[in-house]
């Protein structure tokens, strides 16, 4: 049986997480412990991910056409625009792999948020918080693993600096270790949260005046297009800027 559809109450639940998937014009949907809204949809963008990749993507092809061709594409700009610039040739081929599955899934999740039967998990600050967590664990774990306790240690203190000022520049170095995680974290939650908002907001307008309101349908497009295009560049901003920081910690001799 279908109920009637609160279009404000499943508006916000659109960005926000719960046990509850508000389906629209349908009953909602009980999650059980410990499943959440946004953790249901880091499920089923897994799965969409694995259905393009392993099932439609068609690596047997010699002139790849069509999604075969467009998602090779991707995986060539990443690598050579992304990942080799910013890492060097060896680690960047390394990296590929890990940067490309972070910019297809952010993608995807991005996306997600704008069909209306799913919800946006990238406005979520745990996920964001817990995508920028593979990136530090790079930064740190693998900078050890690559350079050496020793090596590590050195790159947060800079050759050729004075002294004086060197214990300085060791409390920024070590301080920007951590700002650079916590930077992408928001920089997604945020971008992704407020165009939802800004949506919802003038949706609200729209239900509350009625006719009088429906001029504004046309901002609603217009941000709704915006939406689509940041979905895109958000999730090749936090891949450059990963490729980046782990770079850094990889070679800080540059």
């Amino acid at each position: 049986m279908s109920q009637e559809f609160d279009f404000p109450t499943y508006l916000m639940h659109h960005v926000s997480n719960s046990q509850e998937w508000k389906l629209p014009f349908l009953p909602a949907i009980h999650l059980p412990e410990p499943l959440s809204l946004h953790g249901v949809m880091l499920f089923i963008c897994c799965g969409i991910l694995f259905l393009v990749f392993c099932v439609l993507y068609k690596k047997d092809d010699r002139v790849p056409s069509g999604l075969t061709n467009f998602l090779e594409m991707i995986v060539l700009f990443v690598r050579d625009n992304v990942a080799i610039p910013n890492l060097g040739k060896e680690d960047g081929l390394k990296f590929t792999p890990f940067l490309c599955t972070l910019f297809f899934f952010i993608l995807t999740l991005n996306l997600m948020g704008l069909i209306p039967l799913f919800s946006t998990a990238t406005s979520n600050f745990s996920v964001t918080a817990a995508l920028a967590l593979v990136t530090f664990s790079f930064m740190v774990f693998g900078a050890i693993k690559k350079n050496g306790l020793k090596g590590f240690c050195k790159g947060l203190a800079p050759s050729g600096v004075p002294g004086f000022v060197l214990p300085l520049i060791v409390i920024i170095e070590i301080l920007g270790l951590f700002i650079k995680p916590f930077a992408l974290t928001v920089r997604l939650f945020a971008n992704l949260l407020a165009g939802h908002i800004a949506i919802i907001a003038i949706l609200g307008i729209i239900t509350m005046f009625g006719a009088a309101a429906m001029p504004l349908l046309s901002v609603v497009l217009f941000i709704y297009g915006l939406e689509i295009m940041v979905a895109f560049i958000q999730s090749y901003i936090f891949t450059l800027l990963s490729a980046i920081f782990i770079g850094q910690m990889y070679h800080p001799e540059h």
